[in-house]
This record gives structure tokens, C-alpha cells and sequence, in this order.
């Protein structure tokens, strides 16, 4: 499988950014990754299997709910045709699997208004507008905070959440894979994997990577 950055690990991460300051997504996101290698190594992937399947519809389901009320400030009280556009990506997304299913609703939705945003001229606010972008690939990224118990205290508990909430997606993904292919796949090398993927992605400063 694709290894990436997901929102919902960004999620987890806001809060200990907001209120530590982001210097400490480094050793989070390493510590994260060692986890995973430890829970991939120690062949705990295993007790995936005892998790009930209402677990982990909730767990997916809550996710998608806090991703969601996280956007509403960039659309809140902003002019009507952010609105309009807003309601027709909803539209797109929860209709368009009815009619395409080859191509995913979301890819859909974003090509479709991003060409209809270029082509008519719109001024809209973009992703480059919450900050500055810095271009080509990412450098590696040294250790700005103490390694001190101190430091260990902030990012723990964000660390264990990543790791987790990684575990999770990455394989619940995996299981949905191996039922679509009738092929199982080896989950202590996903785990160990997705652990070594975010440790390389603490040291270049970009997003905890999930499967």
C-alpha cells in the first residue's frame, strides 16, 4: 500500500502544535514511528482482529466528524459562492458514487471545482493563503527542543495517538484490501513500515504518514 500524510494524524497533532508550539512535532512523530515499529516488531498487529467491527465503525465515523467540524472555520461566515461551493462538493461527494464508481467521488469533486474556480476567474482563498509554502523537497530537520523528561511529558500522549490512530487506519485499510483480493498481507511488515515512514517524516518536518 501507498504510505502518506492523512488528516486525521493532522488532527491529533493540532492541538499539542497550539498549545507547545511546533517544534515538538519532531520527537512526536519519531516516537510515533518507533511505537509502530515496536507494535509491528513484537507482532501485536495480531490483536487487531479482537477489536469488535462497532469499534471500529465508531472510531472511522468520529474521525470523519471532528476532519469535518475542523473545516468549518475556513467556510464560516464567508461570502456566498465559498458557501455555494461548499454545498456542491458535498453534493458531488455523497451523489457521485451512485453514477461513477471508478473514479473517487472526492477526486471528482476537487478536478470538477478547481477547473470551474480557474476558468471563471473567482477569487478564492487557497491553501497557500494559511501560511508560507516553502518549494521543492523538504531538507532534514534538526532536534529543537531538549531530549529531557520534560520534553518527553508534551509529546507522549500526542505520540501514542498518532502511532495508534495510524495502526488503526493503516490496517483497517489493509484487512479491506486482502477481503478485495482474497491475499493476506503481512501485517508486522505494514506496521514496521508505517513506523519507519514516519520517522523519516519527522526528520524532513512533513505531516505522520498513514497507509
Amino acid at each position: 500500500m501507498v504510505t502518506a500524510a492523512a488528516g486525521s494524524v493532522a488532527l491529533v497533532i493540532g492541538p499539542m502544535v497550539s498549545q507547545h508550539g511546533v517544534q515538538y512535532i519532531l520527537p512526536a512523530v519519531v516516537l510515533a514511528g518507533v511505537i509502530q515499529i515496536l507494535f509491528g516488531v513484537l507482532g501485536m498487529a495480531r490483536l487487531m482482529r479482537f477489536i469488535p467491527a462497532a469499534v471500529m465503525t465508531g472510531f472511522v465515523n468520529a474521525l470523519g466528524i471532528l476532519i469535518f467540524f475542523a473545516q468549518v472555520p475556513h467556510f464560516w461566515s464567508k461570502s456566498p459562492l465559498i458557501w455555494g461551493l461548499f454545498v456542491l462538493t458535498l453534493l458531488i461527494v455523497l451523489w457521485a458514487p451512485r453514477v461513477i464508481k471508478s473514479i473517487p467521488a472526492p477526486l471528482i469533486a476537487i478536478v470538477l471545482l478547481t477547473v470551474f474556480t480557474a476558468t471563471t476567474g473567482q477569487l478564492l482563498p487557497t491553501v497557500g493563503d494559511e501560511g508560507p509554502m516553502s518549494r521543492g523537497l523538504p531538507g532534514l530537520t534538526l532536534l529543537s527542543v531538549p531530549l529531557n523528561w520534560q520534553t518527553l511529558a508534551i509529546i507522549w500522549p500526542c505520540a501514542l495517538s498518532i502511532a495508534f490512530v495510524g495502526l488503526m487506519e493503516s490496517l483497517l485499510t489493509a484487512k479491506l484490501v486482502d477481503d478485495l483480493t482474497a491475499t493476506p498481507s503481512n501485517k508486522k511488515r505494514e506496521s514496521a513500515g508505517l513506523g519507519i515512514a514516519n520517522i523519516l517524516a519527522g526528520f524532513t518536518a512533513v505531516l505522520p504518514a498513514v497507509r
